[in-house]
């Protein structure tokens, strides 16, 4: 991969990044600055303390906007803003 195209890459994911924490906010009406939230930082627990009626309309905000689907068997895709931006340029190739 050239430089060129790992810089295009990485600007694609912090585009992404930045989407999916606006739909995190904007979705599950958390009172956070989408750009407080950590990349690494977990959604669950002492992250954004989400809980799991929050694992739902999340998993279907994520279909509704990208046409991901998160299953049962993906839940470890949301132990993270990082882990479920990996699902979802999976999901989307």
């Amino acid at each position: 991969m050239s430089l060129e195209e790992a810089t295009h890459r990485a600007t694609r994911r912090q585009e992404l990044a930045l989407e999916v924490k606006t739909l995190l906010v904007d979705r599950l009406a958390l009172d956070v600055d989408p750009a407080g939230i950590g990349d690494d930082q977990p959604l669950f627990g002492r992250g954004l303390e989400l809980d799991s009626i929050d694992t739902l309309e999340l998993a279907m905000a994520v279909e509704d906007t990208f046409g991901v689907v998160i299953t049962d068997d993906d839940t470890h895709s949301l132990l993270s803003l990082n882990r479920l931006l990996d699902h979802i340029e999976a999901g989307r190739a």
